[in-house]
């Protein structure tokens, strides 16, 4: 079974409902399918079922190969039985294929084994395998045998198929809706996905580690053999203490699902924070008992942890997860990073050792270094293929997906790769027009000293890759595909996911910025996700920072390293969302909400008391002459109906009715004097 969780789907729907165009997505990244058309060629003089076949066709890649089973049902099942585990499987339709299978020039036939062998084939299938059916079930029953025993036989065979396929999709106008998730997870966005063990650093041997980082990138960059790798290890750093979490999980946004999880394209409509929660949180800090001004600039930060959380009482993130995005870019993007630098920095993280692995343990922060695809010289060739990139952006999908069934609920985005900086601003000059030398960091070697040669080539390799693409297609995928990179494609995934699920980002350094400016083009909402820290002086991010609208908190020019400068700001942050979270009201704004409350009260009496009195008024005093009793009300709030005096007139009575007690009341409403 694949990673995403299944091999064998079933996709049901309407007609018209789009069920074929889905099916055909979920297969859409396989190098090759073998397409297995189940519906007869029907009346040859019937031009709309033509057309309709025609459509079918003209959708079909070229690289896909048709096999029709129509002459004989039985072959279908030898054909999903038949296929190979490195093969991709698209059956359209299990409706046609009943049709075929009822026809009488098919009859006698065992009906029942037919689908049962069918069922059989498709649970044993090694490949991946997409079925689609029509539902018939939500349709009236039939009027004529012949419709009834379709639908008859078509419920069965969807059933069968349903309970042997690993997953079943319903689409209905269009849109997906899971009924069946598979036994492991990673089908949807809001499935969880697979959760590695969290063993000790000391009990992580090196062995243990180059193989999940190897596994790690083989599910980020790799073809169809490589979706069965595992997430990266979480470290826990045993120097820090265990975050006291409380239980909280975010809803996941419902998006179209495709072979490895769903489709990340233009225009997604993910969530936005509460927008009331945040300035309610921020009026709420005025009344707080502090001897001071208050917060300053830091107010910011309860109002971004009040809209995030939805409450204007937001808690301290008491369970934060760092990704360390590992991957390198080749060329003069690299100029001046000595060889093996940035792995040797990667392996200190999964030791345990670093500033970055200090920072998280004194935090409390589980660590997770991620090996991403390595980028090609982008003043040659593109840095990624746009397959790799597809991948790159689901699997940090699943990163923050990961992160966020595992109960995190603070993503801190860091990197380690040799050349980065200048992959972030050719980023930046293909979305934002910035002038590569404008936004390119100065180049400090080892020694501390700053390297103006080495910077030159930077610039040059980002100007002449600026030159390649002129032509080229600005879309956020392309930008990734020809500039951005392994690191930065699954930066823009870690966004997106974290989006979806509702969990903050803390960003800090160029990759992270250049994936805030990629992925506003494929989800707007994710920016207001994103908090920055501090810019430590980085060009890039304060270009980036300020297109997306996102002004730093802090000024400390920190230079420690991607993500080391946001754990260093983390203590800071927290303490203020404690302060605000546990401070009362001041004494005098205590007094006047009590005066409010008691205020309140007394009008809300006064009111009852004016019911009371308006009630009381509608009751008439008993008549001195002779006349029907009248009963005073037992409580203020069951008034009894009003009387009127007895008329002279005699009441005119029907055959089998009651004799009334007193006059009928005047339909105008008035009362008799």
């Amino acid at each position: 079974m694949s990673v995403d969780g299944w091999n064998t789907v079933l996709v049901l729907g309407g007609i018209r409902s789009g069920k074929s165009e889905f099916a055909e997505s979920l297969v859409a990244d396989a190098p090759t399918v073998r397409y297995v058309a189940t519906s007869a060629a029907g009346d040859p003089t019937d031009d709309e079922w033509a057309a309709r076949l025609k459509a079918h066709r003209d959708r079909r890649p070229g690289a896909w190969t048709t096999e029709e089973t129509a002459d004989d049902p039985r072959r279908l099942a030898d054909a999903v039985a038949s296929a190979r585990p490195n093969e991709t499987l698209l059956v359209d339709d299990l409706g046609g294929w009943v049709t075929v299978l009822l026809d009488p020039a098919h009859q006698p036939a065992d009906d029942t084994a037919t689908v049962a062998e069918l069922a059989d084939a498709v649970r044993a299938c090694p490949a991946r395998l997409v079925v689609v059916s029509p539902e018939v079930g939500l349709s009236l029953v039939p009027t004529t045998p012949l419709g009834r025993a379709f639908t008859d036989a078509l419920g069965a065979a969807n059933r069968a198929v349903a309970d042997a396929c690993d997953a079943v999709v319903l689409v209905v106008a269009g849109q997906a809706c899971w009924l069946k998730a598979p036994a492991a997870p990673g089908v949807g966005a809001g499935a969880p996905a697979p959760q590695a063990a969290v063993p000790a650093p000391d009990a992580t041997t090196a062995a243990q580690a180059t193989a999940t980082q190897a596994g790690a990138t083989a599910g980020a960059g790799g073809g169809r053999d490589d979706r069965a790798a595992a997430l990266p290890q979480v470290l826990t750093p045993t120097t820090a203490p265990e975050p006291a979490g409380v239980p909280w999980a975010a809803p996941t946004m419902a998006l179209p699902v495709v072979a490895t999880g769903l489709v990340i394209q233009p225009g997604m409509e993910l969530p936005m924070p509460d927008e009331y929660a945040g300035p309610q949180a921020v009026e709420r800090l005025a009344t707080l008992d502090v001897p001071g001004a208050g917060l300053g600039v830091l107010e910011r930060v309860v109002g971004f942890a009040a809209a995030t959380q939805g409450t204007p009482t937001p808690a301290p993130w008491d369970s934060v997860r760092v990704l360390l995005l590992h991957g390198d870019h080749a060329g003069g993007a690299a100029a001046g990073s000595p060889p093996g630098e940035s792995a040797r920095r990667a392996a200190q993280a999964r030791a345990g050792q670093g500033v970055l692995a200090r920072l998280a343990a004194e935090s409390g922060a589980s660590l997770q270094v991620v090996e991403t695809p390595a980028s090609e010289a982008i003043e040659d060739l593109p840095a990624l293929d746009h397959e790799q990139v597809e991948q790159a952006l689901r699997y940090g999908w699943r990163l923050a997906e990961e992160a966020a069934e595992a109960g995190v609920r603070l993503l801190v985005l860091a990197a380690c790769g040799a050349g980065t900086d200048a992959a972030a601003a050719a980023v930046l000059a293909a979305t934002a027009g910035a002038e590569p030398p404008a936004v390119l960091g100065r180049v400090v070697t080892a020694g501390g000293e700053i390297d103006d040669a080495a910077w030159m080539r930077r610039c040059a390799a980002v100007r002449d890759a600026l030159h390649r693409t002129r032509r080229s297609p600005r879309d956020a995928k392309d930008v990734l595909a020809e500039l951005g990179g392994g690191d930065i494609a699954v930066a823009t995934g870690v966004l997106l996911g974290a989006t979806a699920r509702r969990m903050p980002v803390l960003l800090d350094g160029p990759v992270g910025l250049a994936a805030g400016m990629v992925s506003r083009d494929l989800a707007g909402q994710a920016r207001h996700w994103c908090l920055l820290a501090d810019h430590g002086g980085h060009p890039a991010v304060r270009l980036a920072a300020d297109v997306l609208g996102l002004d730093p908190l802090l000024d400390l020019r920190l230079d420690l390293g991607e993500g080391a400068n946001a754990l260093t700001a983390l203590p800071l942050l927290r303490s203020v969302l404690s302060l605000a979270a546990a401070l009362p009201a001041r004494p005098d704004r205590q007094d006047a909400a009590r005066a409010d409350d008691a205020a309140s009260a007394d009008a809300a009496s006064a009111d009852d008391a004016a019911g009371d009195t308006d009630a009381a008024a509608f009751v008439e005093p008993e008549p001195a002459g002779p006349g029907p009793a009248t009963t005073a009300p037992t409580s203020p709030t069951e008034p009894a109906a009003p009387t009127e005096p007895t008329l002279t007139a005699e009441p005119t009575l029907t055959a089998g009715a009651a004799e009334p007690t007193g006059p009928e009341p005047d339909p105008a409403g008035r009362r008799a004097d």
